[in-house]
């Protein structure tokens, strides 16, 4: 589906404007809450560039792109996206539409600052084209399991569903925690909620896992675990995330409090973010998530490279080594990083946060990394 353009720019139709391609996930089964909130960040940092004066003069305009979590349809919107005349491209959540577009735009000789995917693999091979904001995966989930270690978890069960992201997030747990005198057992998502419990008491887990979708079949698996006296003293995590946004909360209630996640964002946000996430929180209606200000971070260094290096695609691409702005969540600078192919940002702030039971829409800082 073809997106109305972004109004923080879409008005100038004459040539005139510098073109982003933005690829967001907005429908189903894409994670739409997610998609919402990084194109709230991507809209509002290039309302600003254009309320300052745009690049030299030139507005920016936002052309959105809806990836429904659908790789092919990625690749196909960078492949549109290119032919429009994008200086860029950027966004996407999901890690594996992600890839697809990183791999496009490496092909097409296409810049990709992508906000929020973390696969560790972005793209088969090294590349000059793509820069990437989230931390990489096996940063982030070695911070994670760091975390579990020091509350005394050891005896990790992960319920999982098919997927390249899944399945590096558990090596990712398994090669550091194993180590350290940790186990991870794998649980197929395909198991119904109460064999499920069965399985876990079998194996005396201390934690359970969520790598597996939002709503479905996170939702249910919660429930039934929070309602298995044999399972009371057992911790519930995502790494991935799935808390962060009101729907989990909308969904779960007090169920879906004290279970631990990921965001990447510091303990405290400086004037910049404040200042940033009061806007986001306006055209959002709600506290706006670490997406948000990745989108906001991502155009604001799109807009420092086109003010400093023009349009031209290979002058943006030559100049990921040289970025220095200052974002939401600290200073921006990307670099190669062992094992990561694309250029990084090495790194945000993380935290392992919960939604605190007492008060759910209040979020307690766990473990920071």
């Amino acid at each position: 589906m073809n997106m109305p353009p972004s109004p923080s720019g879409a008005e100038h139709t004459d040539g005139s404007s510098i073109r982003l391609g933005a690829l967001v996930p907005l429908t189903r089964p894409g994670w739409v809450e997610a998609g919402r909130h990084l194109l709230a960040g991507l809209d509002l940092a290039v309302r600003e560039v254009n309320d300052a004066g745009g690049i030299d003069g030139r507005p920016l305009e936002l052309v959105v792109r809806d990836t429904a979590a659908d790789p092919e349809r990625a690749a196909a919107a960078v492949d549109e996206l290119a032919h429009l005349g994008v200086a860029a491209v950027v966004g996407e959540y999901h890690s594996v539409v992600a890839r697809a577009a990183a791999a496009r735009a490496d092909a097409l000789g296409v810049p990709f600052l992508c906000s929020s995917a973390v696969l560790d693999a972005l793209t088969e091979e090294p590349t000059e084209w793509v820069a990437r904001l989230a931390p990489a995966q096996s940063y982030g989930w070695r911070i994670y399991a760091d975390f579990l270690l020091h509350a005394g978890r050891r005896r990790i069960a992960v319920v999982t569903q098919p997927s390249v992201y899944w399945a590096s997030g558990t090596r990712v747990l398994r090669d550091h925690l194993v180590p350290r005198g940790g186990t991870v057992l794998e649980l197929d998502a395909t198991l119904t909620p109460e064999a499920l419990c069965d399985a876990l008491v079998d194996h005396g887990a201390t934690a359970l896992l969520l790598l597996v979708g939002h709503p479905e079949p996170a939702v249910p698996i919660v429930r039934a675990v929070r309602g298995d006296r044999r399972l009371a003293e057992i911790l519930i995590g995502a790494p991935a995330g799935q808390p962060e946004f009101a729907g989990w909360a909308a969904a779960l209630g007090e169920e879906g409090a004290g279970i631990p996640f990921l965001r990447y964002l510091p303990e405290r946000l400086g004037p910049l973010g404040e200042r940033v996430g009061k806007e986001l929180r306006e055209r959002l209606g709600e506290a706006p998530s670490f997406v948000a200000f990745e989108g906001w971070d991502t155009v604001a260094v799109l807009a420092a490279v086109l003010r400093s290096h023009g349009t031209d695609r290979a002058a943006i691409a030559e100049s990921w080594p040289r970025v220095a702005v200052e974002g939401t969540r600290g200073p921006i600078q990307f670099s190669r990083t062992p094992g990561i192919s694309v250029w990084q940002w090495a790194w945000t702030p993380i935290q392992v946060v919960d939604r605190d039971p007492a008060e759910p829409d209040r979020f307690r800082i766990l473990h920071a990394g």
